[in-house]
């Protein structure tokens, strides 16, 4: 593997010939390419699990797993990540075929090095793999903080499709960052530099959602005292983004889908109908699958939101990417609490790694706040991590440390039901005073400390 240097695009080789494997590689670096290369598919599947790079090249035959085969799980597992095939002459129909089939390109062996680096120029402009930061302008997407794999594949997926118009559904669990996609998605559009408008389908009444989509005449209902306009007028030209959109009223999808299909709106009230150019983003935390066999959501706006799925990983998923959020909200959060803080104990950040995540990057993000809030030292703890996680702290002992404690706790119990004498407490434990008075030693307990207060003092005089 070859080092990384600033601004370079990285390129996965798969290859068992160690000669062309060592040509390609001195080639591409020439080109200024980073690039790893393995000798097998199995081990350029371990490779895309741990980081993806920009383009994949591969020899069409391979040992065990062949390259269409690789291709093919590709394609399923990252649909944006370019291919180009390496085939012989006997192989290549089958190139052919997987280039019909969504590869990039292939090359046929022997290759002209000068076409071999325009095809791999040509694959990495596309822009279709948003994963190397330093290759890229990354504003687009800042406010989604992320190293895994799973989520640079979903970034580069949103990337592709944020220049087109096509309408986008942003499936995933509460708390996963659907809005910061969303507008993300509306960041790396041409509509970048036009509104951005955001509402949740699911925390407004019926009766007032309709108006705050569409917008109202004067005298439209109670209270309608003026015109207003909705915010489909509002983002003319630009993004809007219908979060919790399964949570929208049957009677509502209806009049959704006719704004859809018509470009126009209504308002509420009105007889005529105004244009509106906008591009919907819409977000879901329920199963739409379920709710259209239930009549509950209309199968024809279903499609006509559903383009292309986009889905958020949960932040147990992305484990890789705990540390990296944690110690991000933490200087954000130090600066609102004007506090000097520095980091995690590495046991906090053990703690946070391990945790479950039910509320994803929100629960983190609340988490992290707790804790900043009730620090009074740089170095946050284990202790203030649990307390926030609401974790009972022998879960985060090691098997020692475990041990310990209770050996500790035993002890003092049984002095305190026997009032501070050894050889009644030893009886107890069924241990001979020696070893007793050894363990007593070992945590530095003393036994007349548990007499009474009477005995305690006539002890202490006799010393």
């Amino acid at each position: 593997m070859s080092a990384a240097m600033p601004g370079q695009a990285h390129v996965l080789l798969v290859d068992d010939d160690p000669d062309l494997l060592r040509l390609l590689t001195i080639r591409l670096n020439a080109g200024n390419y980073r690039v790893t290369a393995v000798a097998s598919a199995e081990a350029a599947l371990a490779r895309l699990a741990v980081e993806l790079p920009n383009l994949v090249i591969s020899d069409v035959r391979l040992p065990g797993r062949d390259g269409l085969a690789l291709f093919d799980d590709i394609r399923r597992q990252h649909a944006a990540l370019p291919v180009i095939l390496l085939t012989a002459h006997g192989t290549i129909p089958d190139a052919v075929e997987a280039t019909a089939r969504g590869a990039f390109a292939y090359l046929t062996k022997p290759f002209d090095g000068k076409l071999l680096l325009d095809k791999v120029a040509h694959a990495v402009n596309l822009g279709a793999n948003a994963a190397a930061p330093a290759a890229s302008d990354e504003r687009w997407r800042a406010g989604l903080i992320s190293r895994s794999a799973q989520m640079a594949e979903l970034l580069a997926e949103a990337k592709l499709v944020a220049a087109s118009d096509a309408s986008i559904l942003i499936r995933g669990a509460s708390g996963t960052g659907k809005e910061l996609l969303a507008r993300a998605l509306h960041n790396a559009s041409p509509r970048a530099k036009a509104p951005f408008i955001a509402v949740n389908c699911g925390a407004i009444p019926e009766q007032l959602l309709e108006s705050e989509l569409f917008g109202h005449v004067k005298g439209a209902f109670t209270g309608a005292v003026a015109s207003r306009e909705g915010l489909f007028q509002a983002a003319d030209g630009g993004t809007l983004f219908l979060d919790e959109i399964g949570d929208m009223p049957l009677p509502l999808q209806v009049k959704l889908l006719r704004v859809l299909q018509e470009r126009a709106v209504r308002q509420v009230g009105a007889n005529d109908v105004k244009p509106v150019d906008v591009r919907l983003l819409s977000a879901t935390h329920r199963d739409l699958d379920a709710a259209m066999q239930q009549g509950q959501f209309r199968e024809d706006l279903y499609y006509r939101l559903n383009v292309v799925t986009l889905s958020l990983p949960t932040l147990a998923e992305r484990r890789e990417d705990i540390a990296l959020l944690a110690k991000h909200f933490l200087q954000l959060l130090a600066a609102k609490y004007q506090k000097r803080l520095n980091g995690f104990a590495p046991e906090a950040l053990t703690a946070l790694v391990g945790a479950p995540w039910p509320g994803n990057v929100r629960q983190l993000f609340n988490v992290v706040e707790q804790v900043c809030a009730l620090a009074t030292a740089p170095l946050l703890p284990l202790s203030l991590v649990q307390r926030a996680l609401r974790v009972p702290s022998l879960e985060a002992l090691s098997y020692n440390e475990a041990k310990q404690r209770f050996e500790r706790d035993y002890l003092v119990q049984l002095l305190r039901l026997t009032d501070g004498n050894v050889a009644d407490a030893a009886r107890l434990a069924e241990r001979n005073r020696t070893e007793f008075y050894r363990l007593l030693q070992k945590y530095q307990l003393t036994p007349s400390l548990f007499r009474a207060d009477g005995d305690a003092v006539a002890a202490e005089r006799q010393k």
